[in-house]
């Protein structure tokens, strides 16, 4: 490395810029033609069953891993140091927002129950597990370890990483099974990191009866005030480009006034000791649902494709970026385990992953199954399995919180470097030996033959009927039958529509007249010559409500 920095160094456009430094160019040089590789090898391997991008940057990673390895003579490098302050501050804001911004919303809320279900309930359920099962376990393997970090091990691995199976699950041919492992993906990451961050604040010195409780309460305090928070700023960011109206002098400045309002709320949480995931999605969906709709046509276009590129690339760096730094030789050097417990600790978090996810994945699809009275809404046992498969995937949020808890001052003891080096192995090994399968797996139980969901006009005949029962309309004319039906009985019968049917009436009178939305159509004076050129050009598809 020292020869390459000297001959880089050397060339004449380095020395005219010598204010830069040189490591830091090469660094940037080499995860810019990784990504650049990624792109390239991910389009063809498009029609691949075995392989796609996540797959592809995780094994570039490792093999410049090792490149860098050889070239260093196995000496430390911080081109290899996993950086948990990149990753929560630069790379995961992007990704979540656009998550959230490019979410099918009426899939989404529709299946909104069982997504919490998914999500909060499910998740904390495995987090008891693994911290239990952990805590009995590794202690026998010989990993002695505090209280606290026994219940930090069942946070960090409650966090999935769906972001591999969305790849090969389709939301148009899958769309219930789609929504559910998407919605519980996003939903699953912010609970781990609320557990996490509520399991920080435990006193363990002085434990009592009401520990849980305040567990509890934490935790509810952290989901509801950052959803909150998510929703505030997303409303007051249409709010203010509706009133402003900055799209009559430039429509720059409404692209840029979103993203740097999205990238506020994220950073206002994390301020507050928040969820900045929670914040920054439910941020998405409300601009995606008012604020898109206030802005030009042109804005519109740029927003939608803008935060999916930059989306795209996050993504990418963070699997080329956990594949490189899967090879750091330092904390591997300082776990000084041997083989045989290396593989005992990662198969016993591997495990305990397996055992807790299948823990609440069934037992709840079957819950929700016994209450569901449609048979199309009914989450049947192929679905069951490949929502449990989903889960097993573990990713940069579940290394970063590691790192957290284990890196740092503690990373130097043989205990907590053990936890650091399992965790990536189990990374790696779900990701490049689960993630290959996925999708023959998907294709083998025939999810695709699964029965379709209600159309989309079939959901508003059925909410007008409810406005006919429900005002006493003429549905029921004609029979001695009353017509009218509380709305409490809607309620329990149809709970879904009802809410929908409800929340879009609320909607369209208060909600729509002050921050704007698909009734608001903001009108930009141009010239002749470009009115012409926009007719030429078609709309950008409006993000589904």
């Amino acid at each position: 490395m020292a020869f390459l920095e000297a001959t880089l160094t050397s060339l004449p456009l380095l020395r005219s810029t010598s204010y830069l430094n040189t490591s830091t160019v090469i660094t940037l040089c080499v995860f810019f033609s990784l990504l650049c590789a990624c792109i390239v090898i991910g389009h063809l391997l498009e029609e691949s069953r075995w392989a796609n991008e996540s797959i592809t940057a995780l094994f570039l990673g490792l093999s410049s891993g090792v490149v860098v390895l050889l070239v260093t003579k196995f000496c430390n490098t911080e081109l290899l140091k996993f950086s948990e302050n990149l990753f929560f501050l630069y790379l995961l804001p992007p990704i979540i927002f656009n998550a959230g911004f490019q979410v099918k919303k009426k899939q989404f809320f529709k299946n909104f129950t069982t997504i919490l279900l998914f999500g909060v309930i499910g998740t904390v359920v495995s987090f008891c597990f693994i911290s239990f099962g952990a805590f009995f376990l590794l202690r026998k393997i010989g990993l002695i370890l505090k209280m606290q970090d026994y219940l930090a091990i069942g946070a960090i691995f409650s966090a999935t990483d769906s972001v591999c199976t969305l790849q090969v699950l389709s939301q148009d041919e899958t769309p219930l099974l789609y929504s559910i492992v998407f919605g519980e993906g996003v939903v699953n990451d912010a609970t781990s990191i609320v557990l996490y961050n509520s399991v920080q604040s435990i006193d363990f010195s002085s434990i009592s009866a009401t520990t849980a409780l305040n567990l509890l309460g934490t935790f509810l305090y952290l989901f509801l005030t950052s959803t909150v928070l998510g929703i505030s700023v997303g409303l007051l960011s249409a709010f203010t480009i509706k009133t402003l109206y900055f799209g009559r002098h430039s429509t720059d400045r409404e692209v840029a006034l979103m993203m740097l309002m999205a990238y506020l709320s994220y950073m206002i949480a994390e301020l507050l000791s928040l969820s900045g995931i929670l914040t920054i999605f439910f941020c998405g969906i409300v601009m995606s649902h008012y604020t898109w709709h206030n802005v030009t046509e042109s804005s519109r276009i740029t927003t939608k494709h803008a935060f999916a590129t930059i989306s795209f690339i996050a993504e990418t760096f963070i699997f080329v970026y956990v594949g490189m730094d899967a090879l750091d030789i330092t904390k591997w050097k300082t776990s000084n385990a041997g083989v045989g417990t290396s593989i005992a600790i990662s198969s016993t978090f591997l495990a305990l992953v397996l055992v807790g996810r299948a823990a609440f994945v069934f037992p709840i699809s079957n819950i929700k199954n016994c209450i569901k009275t449609r048979e199309s809404t009914k989450i049947e046992f192929q679905s069951q399995f490949v929502i449990w498969w989903a889960g097993l995937l573990r990713g940069a949020v579940t290394i970063a919180l590691c790192y957290y808890q284990f890196g740092g001052e503690s990373e130097s003891t043989q205990e907590c470097a053990a936890v650091i080096t399992s965790t990536i192995i189990v990374v790696l090994f779900s990701n490049m030996v689960f993630g290959p399968i996925t999708k023959p797996l998907i294709q083998a139980v025939q999810l695709r033959l699964s029965k379709p969901l209600i159309s989309e006009s079939t959901e508003n005949a059925e909410d007008f009927r409810f406005l006919l029962l429900e005002s006493g309309g003429p549905s029921d004319q004609g029979n001695n039958q009353p017509a009218r039906r509380s709305r409490l009985s809607l309620l329990i019968s149809h709970p879904t529509s009802t809410v929908h049917y409800y929340w879009r009436k609320f909607d369209d009178n208060y909600m729509r007249p002050i921050f704007g939305g698909r009734s608001f159509v903001p009108f930009v004076p141009v010239s002749p010559s470009e009115s012409n050129r926009a007719r030429d050009v078609a709309p950008a598809p409006a993000p589904d409500n």
